[in-house]
């Protein structure tokens, strides 16, 4: 990197604290605070109802207050990572952004507290004197052998977790990469010979975790600066140090290696060289972790012994070991079951949790983060990714759950399934939404058949649907290049084996599929070279006809190319007297809840008949969700004050909807303030008939709904689930461009879905 590189990157951060307001944290009322009223419950005279369930039973803190979910990040800044004793003031954007990555990663909320005291007994005095205020302490960046002591004296005299992220996060997460780099090199931790530099807190800690795995103390060899730690040395001793001295001559590094089959490095950059990697065992595990420059360089021990299996705590390259990936939800896990304190069994389950999860297939959000990155697992991808959402259900329900059955839960769970749910519910928005589609498609195992089965995000639904749904997809594509990327993505899946395949290029079905097509169209001006040539190349085509021929339940296209292009296609096989597309309806999830939003892509100028259609199918589709239906017909109009031609459609779908009884609730035609604020309508029009913000928008115009739905989804974060294709009887659902693999899996769901479940 160049000096201009460097400033310029320097900059980038320093404006990244400074702009657009200082610091990387600010505190957000979770009550309304807007009259009288608020103000009497939130403060006084409402306040001390609160205050005297607590005095009346401290466990009650965690009912009326933040405690509950509120950590504090402490620390006196003596070690801080690669800036060594800058002091508490300088160490405060370190502990900011610890406190960022709690709320970010796990939806903790976190106070950094940063302490001008050096003398450990006094700094941890103090620490304990925070109890009353946190749910947990996690220790950061505190010098050696204090730490130590800060972390003991607490742990004895509070009843809270107490968590010295340096030392144990770093050896949970050092245990999980070992775990499965031995898993990857065929060697367990009983038999291997562990050498290790850095005696410091993170290194000691390392250490204690191999010994839960199962590493034998006898096997192992810690360095220092000053050598090998052995008997009788009295230089730089300390208790935890003298616990792994050994009873030998050797004295140095490049003594003890030979024949290692893990280096452990937590020390200083390039004090291990290629030779000493020859020398250690087969297959040689290297975790070179010192930051920002390691114990030696990935390249040189690669080149040196071409199979090790290396480890760095930097960004740039695979494997790094990161705290991240452990602290969030170890603490999320403890809180959530009122842990006393995270013990070694809470530890081991959080290594277990993080060392499966890189197991088991990539997840497509990790894969999006990541983008590029090779994520399959195996030499070169040891551990998770810390934005894969999954680590959140894993990994907090197994600390969870250890902390049960090790007895240190104060308010244990009944139903860990539905914990972990919420916990996936968290990192995913739609789960919980979703939750009743997934469990109506589960009554049936239907054939799902994806037009574009090449697609990743298509590989990536497809592996999901067969992990956690009961239905059976189908991929149109060429069967080479999905097994090839299958492979480059991670995923398990292959094809035939787990799946099904229509190979457009050559497929013994393609005489029976083109003479269907050709039979459908034979009057409306294909001929029959004009059908074979669609089904080897029109792929939207191919899996219409395979749900006409009943040989899939419904089809999913659309994630490339242009919706009515795709739905020319639809309506020339899949149309019907029963069956025609009257709309398209979206889900954007947004932070206060659902708002659904039709018709986005169907027709352009819906008459008002199809307007009211468009109402009764949104109201049938959204109780799929479990949600009532209120349904609002908004315009720039506002009930009747303006004679404009959309209006006017929209006032007579209204007066359509009023010639019969509906099980849904409608009004309008109004704007989309009024639509959502109730008050406001009901100052408009008082007493009109729906009660509450309305959940559906209706709008005359489809450019109008689709540019709303688009303004959601890219300003107000909203997720879409959608579109769902409406007036088909569940036969084809035509997506975006932009949907993701997490909005596929979800409108597999939706299609999975028996019509009996909805009408």
């Amino acid at each position: 990197m160049t000096d201009s590189q460097k400033e310029a990157t320097r900059q980038a951060a320093l404006d990244y604290h400074a702009q657009p307001r200082p610091g990387k944290l600010e505190i957000r009322a979770t009550k309304p605070m807007a009259n009288g009223r608020d103000l009497s419950r939130a403060y006084s005279p409402g306040v001390a109802e609160a205050c005297l369930e607590i005095k009346a039973d401290p466990a009650n803190a965690s009912k009326y207050t933040t405690r509950g979910n509120l950590v504090a990040v402490v620390t006196n800044g003596s070690a801080v990572l690669g800036l060594g004793n800058i002091g508490a003031l300088a160490s405060k954007p370190v502990m900011e952004g610890k406190a960022v990555l709690f709320k970010k990663f796990a939806n903790i909320d976190c106070f950094d507290i940063e302490v001008n005291e050096s003398d450990p007994e006094k700094l941890a005095a103090i620490v304990c004197s925070l109890e009353p205020t946190f749910g947990a302490i996690n220790l950061e960046d505190i010098k050696a052998p204090d730490c130590f002591i800060v972390e003991r004296i607490c742990r004895e005299r509070m009843n809270i977790p107490v968590f010295h992220d340096d030392q144990h996060g770093t050896a949970i997460v050092v245990g999980a990469a070992a775990t499965n780099a031995l898993y990857v090199a065929g060697k367990t931790f009983e038999e291997i010979k562990v050498v290790s530099t850095g005696g410091g807190a993170a290194g000691i800690a390392c250490l204690n975790m191999l010994l839960k795995l199962g590493v034998k103390r006898e096997n192992i060899w810690l360095c220092d600066v000053h050598g090998l730690v052995h008997v009788g040395r009295e230089i730089e001793m300390n208790p935890e140090k003298a616990a792994f001295a050994q009873a030998t001559d050797l004295r140095t590094l490049g003594e003890v290696i030979g024949g290692a089959d893990l280096f452990l490095g937590l020390s200083g950059p390039n004090i291990m060289t290629p030779e000493m990697v020859k020398a250690m065992a087969k297959r040689p595990i290297v975790f070179a972790l010192a930051n920002p420059d390691p114990e030696i360089m990935p390249d040189l021990a690669r080149e040196a012994v071409p199979d090790a299996i290396i480890a760095t705590g930097r960004s740039d390259f695979p494997n790094q070991v990161n705290n991240v990936l452990c602290f969030p939800f170890i603490f999320r896990g403890a809180l959530d079951v009122g842990a006393t304190e995270i013990n070694d069994a809470m530890q081991v389950a959080c290594v277990q949790g993080i060392a499966e999860l890189a197991r088991a297939s990539t997840s497509a959000e990790a894969a999006a983060a990541y983008h590029g990155e090779q994520m399959t697992f195996g030499a070169d991808y040891l551990i998770p990714k810390p934005f894969d959402p999954r680590l959140s259900g894993v990994v907090s329900t197994a600390v969870a759950r250890a902390a049960m059955e090790s007895g240190v839960a104060a308010r244990p769970m009944a139903d860990m399934e539905a914990y972990k749910a919420g916990l996936d519910a968290s990192k995913f928005k739609s789960a919980l939404l979703m939750r009743p589609v997934f469990q109506a498609a589960s009554t049936a195992s239907r054939r799902i058949v994806f037009a574009e089965g090449e697609d990743e995000r298509v590989l990536r639904a497809a592996q999901a649907i067969l992990e956690e749904t009961t239905e059976q997809p189908i991929l149109i594509g060429r069967p080479e290049v999905i097994a090839r990327r299958c492979e480059r993505a991670g995923l398990s899946i292959r094809p035939e084996r787990d799946f099904n395949i229509v190979n457009p290029q050559d497929d013994p079905r393609y005489r029976d599929y083109w003479e269907t097509y050709h039979g459908v169209m034979a009057r409306k001006g294909v001929t029959p070279d004009l059908a074979r040539a669609i089904m080897r190349t029109n792929t939207t085509a191919i899996g219409a006809v395979m749900v006409h021929r009943n040989e899939a339940d419904s089809l999913i296209c659309g994630t490339f190319g242009e919706f009515r292009w795709h739905m020319k296609y639809v309506n020339q096989v899949l149309q019907d007297e029963s069956r025609r597309p009257h709309g398209a309806l979206s889900m954007m999830i947004l932070e206060d809840g659902p708002l659904f939003i039709a018709d986005t892509h169907v027709r352009v100028t819906p008459n008002a008949a199809q307007l009211a259609e468009t109402a009764i199918g949104a109201a049938r589709h959204v109780r799929r969700f479990g949600i009532a239906p209120k349904v609002a017909f908004c315009s720039q109009s506002q009930f009747g004050n303006q004679p404009d031609e959309g209006a006017e459609r929209l006032r007579q779908a209204i007066a359509l909807l009023d010639e019969a009884p509906r099980d849904f609730t409608y009004e309008g035609e109004m704007t989309i303030d009024a639509a959502l604020d109730p008050e406001l309508r009901e100052r408009l029009l008082p007493g009109n008939r729906m009660k509450g913000a309305a959940n559906v928008l209706i709008f005359a115009y489809a450019d109008a709904a689709s540019g709303v739905r688009n303004i959601l989804k890219m300003k107000a974060g909203g997720l879409e689930v959608g579109p769902i294709l409406m007036g088909m009887g569940n036969r084809a659902h035509i997506v975006t461009p932009s949907i993701t693999a997490r909005g596929l899996l979800n409108m597999a769901a939706i299609a999975g879905t028996p019509v009996a479940h909805y009408g």
